[in-house]
């Protein structure tokens, strides 16, 4: 006597097809179908808003606002030092990132190095956010 039909808990075996390839194909249009309430419910505004009432400040992108920062700290005949050397010296120090794991505690003087870039990227950012 075959002990499959003796214990009627035993579920079949699923094949992909049919079987697994609907219930993706549901999983998929439910998830579909939320995404689209939700972007009809709550669509995104078409830009910055503008106040007219105010002079105009060109604003650069939240990318380059650190940059834009730092430029504030350099005026006049210095703003080579913020517009090259100090980000160049960035750009530097991120490439050497490789180079400075090797050795002893390397991968501790390298993630100071990271963070510190993250972290003056972060602090320069968010000041001339809330400027």
């Amino acid at each position: 006597m075959n002990s499959e039909n003796q214990n009627p808990t035993i579920m079949k075996k699923k094949k992909f097809y049919p079987d697994y390839l609907s219930e993706v194909i549901v999983t998929i249009l439910i998830c579909y179908e939320i995404l689209i309430i939700i972007a009809l419910l709550y669509p995104p505004s078409l830009g910055r808003q503008i106040d007219l009432t105010k002079q105009f400040q060109p604003r650069p992108e939240w990318y380059f606002l650190w940059l834009f920062e730092l430029v504030g700290y350099f005026p006049g005949k210095i703003a080579f030092v913020g517009t090259v050397i100090i980000p160049v010296s960035f750009v530097l120090l991120f490439m050497l990132i490789p180079t400075i794991d090797k050795g002893a505690m390397g991968r501790l003087k390298a993630s100071v190095v990271a963070n510190f870039l993250l972290l003056m990227f972060i602090i320069l950012t968010l000041i001339n956010i809330f400027k």
